[in-house]
């Protein structure tokens, strides 16, 4: 059902049994049609997407305390602000 066409490899993972009886219940209860294997591999890409956007919010909160990045950024904002306000002029008529 999930990833369809993608090269597929076979694993044995170790669960802790009452972990597998929630999963198993959620499916049965919420998620009719999917298999345990689909929800457990939709729930691995949605921890790594979780896991991904951490690691990009860490840099942004790292480009905050950069001082040289943060005069860079404002100077482009300063050499834009002209044509900004005529953007915004061109869009209020």
């Amino acid at each position: 059902m999930y990833a369809r066409g993608v090269a597929k490899i076979q694993k044995t993972i170790r669960l802790p049994k009452s972990l597998l009886d929630e999963v198993q219940q959620m499916i049965k209860c919420c998620r009719r049609g999917e298999s345990t294997n689909d929800f457990i591999v939709k729930s691995m890409h949605l921890r790594i997407s979780i896991l991904k956007r951490r690691e990009l919010d860490a840099k942004f909160s790292e480009m905050s305390k950069d001082t040289d990045y943060q005069r860079d950024a404002q100077l482009i904002a300063e050499e834009f602000e002209n044509s900004d306000w005529e953007t915004a002029k061109l869009l209020d008529e």
